[in-house]
């Protein structure tokens, strides 16, 4: 397969790109390099060949859900400057 010019201002025309003159031939010369390439790859015998593993068919082990930790509001709260029924006072900012 291969592109002219014309098919490569269509593209960039379509994408809203600005293709200069000069650069042209740079263009097509390089998009038919890698149509070439997808033209090898399509060639490339896969008969017999399984699909790569997709990670977003495993399943993630979950930990058991356990309280770990102990409880020691009491502790953090009494460096507190001032606490009320387990919470912190904070100076109003707004009025």
């Amino acid at each position: 397969m291969s592109v002219s010019g014309d098919t490569i201002r269509e593209i960039a025309q379509l994408a809203r790109l600005a293709v200069e003159d000069d650069e042209l031939p740079a263009l097509t010369s390089s998009f038919n390099a890698i149509l070439d390439l997808f033209e090898q790859l399509q060639a490339a015998p896969t008969d017999g060949v399984e699909p790569m593993a997709n990670p977003l068919d495993a399943s993630q082990s979950l930990r058991e859900d356990v309280v770990t930790e102990t409880n020691q509001r009491e502790a953090l709260q009494a460096v507190a400057p001032l606490t009320e029924d387990g919470l912190y006072l904070v100076p109003r900012v707004v009025d």
